[in-house]
């Protein structure tokens, strides 16, 4: 997996190392932070009322495990198809590594036709288009974005990402300037040690705002392409998902100050009401950036889906042809292409309603065989390269059991 020297046969042949640490956490922060927080912020206002914060705090801590086991496997084999790597790695078995890779590809696949069927409504507001259309021409345009030069296409994204974080600010900002509620209300956040039903309710809301975190593992499927992985991964992930909390937790808390929390959850559209009430601006605004919310979600995904097939060729888990280079951009074209193509099928063809909601199970079910596969390393006592992020054993351990608890309460609930 070595990188030639610069200007050398090899370096054509493999992928460039341009992402800076600031590329890194805006393809994070883009691929973490999605219309969830939408609709979430409802259904946490009529489960924890006031305390609703304390659970995305929560569930990021959480997270926090299993993202510190994605990053020293990160920084042990900083490759494309990553959890494949890992999990061959691990268990040296072909068709697990193919498998794991495989459910990668498909829950991304997933992820961004639904989110490519989901911008047709938003971009309906605009134009009055047959959604099919709008689709098809949202997929093609994104895959176009996609195939860019990596540093391009991330720096594209990353421009989204500030748009659609930029939103949540907006509120954050309004919220802060509304009034004293924000700062003389904190008391009511925390609950009393007492209050059973309160600390109930946090944990139920927890286990939903867990969802809202996934998306930050995808970083370690771009490792190949960072400048230092062994610096740039670990930072990536962890600023990633503080970032994602603090932005969450605010945007929470500003609006249960802003609207009664009952009304919050009898609302369609929770945030967009906060805004409306907070602004006073149209809500044709908040629309707009749900509009660069939504486009930039599908290039992020386009990008992962495409590295993950050329990371799972590269292996030698698929056909050669997948891995090769486009010399101009340095990107796999041929790989990125693919996965256009399936979104494209996905989202203009099969009824996502369902399958929708098995991508956060299958990912969970990618986060419990990655801890697995850091503790089997971990107890062969392999040697880590020189400058890799290690975490102690009770980390993977604890990534293990939390993911484990999530996926059986979601099966069950």
């Amino acid at each position: 997996m070595s990188i030639g020297a610069a200007g050398s046969p090899a370096e054509s042949k493999r992928l460039l190392r341009s992402l800076t640490l600031t590329h890194a956490v805006l393809y994070g922060l883009g691929v973490t932070i999605g219309a969830g927080i939408y609709v979430l912020v409802g259904i946490a206002a009529a489960r924890s009322g006031m305390h609703a914060p304390l659970a995305f705090i929560a569930a990021a801590l959480v997270m926090a495990f299993s993202a510190a086991t994605f990053a020293e496997l990160g920084t042990r084999m900083p490759v494309s198809a990553s959890e494949a790597a890992y999990v061959q790695a691990a268990f040296r078995r072909e068709w697990f590594s193919l498998a794991v890779g495989l459910l990668v590809v498909a829950t991304a696949t997933i992820s961004a036709a639904t989110i490519s069927v989901g911008s047709a409504g938003y971009i309906a507001v605009f134009l009055a288009i047959p959604a099919p259309w709008i689709i098809s021409g949202v997929v093609l345009a994104m895959g176009v974005v996609a195939c860019l030069a990596t540093v391009q296409s991330v720096t594209f994204a990353g421009i989204m990402t500030l748009v659609e974080v930029g939103g949540l600010v907006l509120i954050i900002t309004a919220g802060l300037g509304h009034g004293t509620d924000v700062v003389t209300r904190l008391p009511e956040l925390w609950p009393s040690a007492r209050d059973a039903t309160a600390w109930i309710g946090i944990g139920g809301t927890t286990l939903i705002a867990v969802f809202s975190f996934i998306g930050f593992e995808h970083l370690v499927n771009v490792a190949e392409e960072m400048k230092e992985p062994s610096r740039t991964l670990p930072r990536a992930l962890f600023l990633t998902l503080g970032l994602t909390a603090l932005i969450y937790a605010l945007v929470v808390w500003i609006a249960v100050t802003a609207v009664p929390p009952q009304e919050l959850a009898r609302s369609s559209a929770p945030l967009a009401l906060v805004f409306e009430r907070l602004t006073g601006l149209p809500l044709v605004t908040m629309s707009a950036i749900a509009v660069v919310a939504t486009l930039n979600g599908i290039i992020v995904h386009m990008i992962m889906i495409g590295r993950v097939i050329y990371g799972l060729a590269d292996q030698g888990n698929l056909p050669k042809i997948l891995a090769r280079l486009n010399p101009v951009t340095h990107t796999p074209l041929l790989a990125t292409a693919f996965g256009i193509g399936a979104i494209l099928v996905l989202s203009l063809a099969v009824p996502l309603g369902g399958l929708a909601d098995l991508t956060a199970r299958f990912t969970l079910v990618v986060f419990a065989i990655v801890n697995v596969a850091l503790i089997r390393i971990k107890r062969r006592h392999e040697a880590s390269p020189p400058g890799a992020f290690i975490c102690p054993m009770w980390v993977p351990f604890l990534g293990l059991v939390s993911s484990l608890l999530l996926l059986i309460v979601d099966l069950i609930a």
